[in-house]
C-alpha cells in the first residue's frame, strides 16, 4: 500500500524563538560530527540548522524570523525526492511505508550529485574521519552508527528512533504506533514548543490536525498561515511551516522572480 505512513513535521514559526536547542539535540542523538573549529561552516555538518530572516526595515518596523530547516524528506510528482532520482548508488531512498528518505553510508560513494539535487541545502559531505574526545566517547548513541569519512549525510527523522518503538509494538502484539511513541529529538527538546512531529495520513496525530494536508493535491494545504519551503519547485516536502507574518510565508516560496518582489516585499 502506497503511503502507508506518512512521517512529518509542522513547525511554527511564531513561537520559534532561534534558541539553537533542536540543532544541539539532533547533534547528540545522531552522533553528528563536530570540528575543533566550527568557525568555517563551509564544511561544517549541521542535520538540523536554524536560519535568520530579516524584513530588512528599519525600526520600528523591523522583524526577525528564525526558521529551523532539517531535510525535508521530499516525495516529488513522479514519486521519488531530487536525491533519490540522482543517487547511482542507491545510497539513498525513498520509503512507501514511511515516507521517510533514508542514507545507507555503507552504499554511498561520495559522488555528491545528491547534494547537488537538494535544492534545500540539507545534506553534508565529510571531509574527515571524525574524532571524538576522549571523554565524550562514552556519551555517543549506540543506535547510531558515526560516519566515515568521504559519505553524505543528513536528517534521517531519527529513524532509528522508529525502528526502536516498532521493536516494543511488535513484543506486544501491535502494528500500529501511538503518536508519542516515536518522536524526533528536535521535536522534544525544543523549550517553545514550535515543532511538531507525527503521521501526516492519520487524522488522529497533531500534524494532521494542523495543517490537514491534501493528498490528492501533492500535500497542498489550503491552512492561511502554513507554507513550505519552495513550494513551487514540486518537490512535496513533508516540512510544513506555520507564520502568522506574510512576510515570512512569501520569503519561504521565493516570490522573487514571480512577482518582481524582494523577501523584504519591497519592490526590486
Amino acid at each position: 500500500m502506497r503511503d502507508e505512513k506518512k512521517y512529518g513535521m509542522v513547525i511554527d514559526l511564531d513561537k520559534c524563538t532561534g534558541c539553537g536547542a533542536c540543532m544541539v539535540a539532533c547533534m547528540a542523538e545522531n552522533n553528528v560530527p563536530f570540528k575543533e573549529d566550527e568557525s568555517n561552516k563551509l564544511d561544517s555538518i549541521t542535520w538540523m540548522r536554524v536560519y535568520k530572516l530579516t524584513n530588512e526595515k528599519p525600526f520600528p518596523e523591523a522583524d526577525i524570523c528564525y526558521i529551523p530547516r532539517p531535510c525535508m524528506h521530499c516525495e516529488a510528482d513522479h514519486g521519488h525526492s531530487p536525491c533519490v532520482s540522482v543517487c547511482p548508488a542507491t545510497a539513498t531512498d525513498y520509503s512507501l511505508r514511511t515516507g521517510i528518505v533514508s542514507q545507507i553510508y555503507s552504499r554511498c560513494i561520495g559522488c555528491r550529485y545528491c547534494m547537488v539535487a537538494c535544492p534545500y541545502h540539507a545534506r553534508y559531505f565529510n571531509w574527515w574521519d571524525p574524532v571524538w574526545p576522549s571523554d565524550m566517547e562514552k556519551y555517543l548513541s549506540p543506535n547510531v552508527s558515526p560516519r566515515m569519512r568521504g559519505v553524505v549525510e543528513k536528517c534521517s527523522f531519527c529513524f532509528h528512533r522508529y525502528q526502536l518503538a516498532m521493536d516494543k509494538a511488535f513484543l506486544e502484539k501491535r502494528r500500529e504506533l501511538k503518536e508519542n511513541e516515536y518522536q524526533t529529538a528536535c521535536a522534544q527538546a525544543c523549550p517553545a514548543d514550535a515543532i511538531t512531529f507525527g503521521d501526516l495520513n492519520n487524522p488522529e496525530h497533531a500534524v494532521q490536525q494542523l495543517v490537514r494536508p491534501d493528498r490528492k493535491n501533492g500535500g497542498r494545504t489550503k491552512h492561511p498561515r502554513a507554507f513550505r519551503l519552495l513550494e513551487r519547485l514540486g518537490t512535496n516536502p513533508k516540512i510544513y511551516y506555520l507564520s502568522s507574518r506574510e512576510w515570512v510565508r512569501r520569503a519561504g516560496d521565493n516570490y522573487l522572480k514571480k512577482e518582481n518582489k524582494t523577501l523584504s516585499g519591497r519592490s526590486t
